[in-house]
């Protein structure tokens, strides 16, 4: 039986800023322009965290996406490649009893397909 060697996954030190954007776009559909700004401001400035993919996968109740995803295949890409990675950006919705993903869904997809059990480093409030 053959062993399947699991790829060391690259990080980044913190989240660039592009990713910050991103979290803004997609949680002024969420919340109001005063409430994202807030949050995001928020996820600027706590320290890194650290949780492994199924559980931040389970927490979101997401669905998973596929390796046919574009966003997936190509953030697999830069995995097998060794290209560093940018942290996500989680929000704990606790009203609702989930964890959203304000930026790196496609990342921690990926992640997921190589490892299920790799540590995706993070900031979440």
């Amino acid at each position: 039986m053959s062993m399947i060697k699991k790829i060391e996954i690259s990080w980044l030190g913190k989240p660039a800023d592009q990713d910050y954007a991103a979290a803004f776009s997609y949680l002024n559909l969420l919340y109001d322009k005063a409430a994202a700004s807030a949050l995001v401001k928020k996820l600027r400035s706590v320290a890194m965290a650290q949780f492994k993919a199924k559980d931040i996968f389970r927490a979101s109740r997401l669905p998973l996406l596929g390796l046919n995803n574009f966003h997936v295949s190509k953030d697999q890409q830069k995995i097998k490649s060794k290209e560093k990675l940018s942290p996500i950006l989680l929000l704990r919705d606790s009203q609702n009893g989930k964890v959203i993903i304000a930026d790196g869904y496609h990342r921690m997809c990926a992640v997921y397909f190589y490892d299920e059990d790799a540590v995706i480093p993070c900031q979440i409030v």
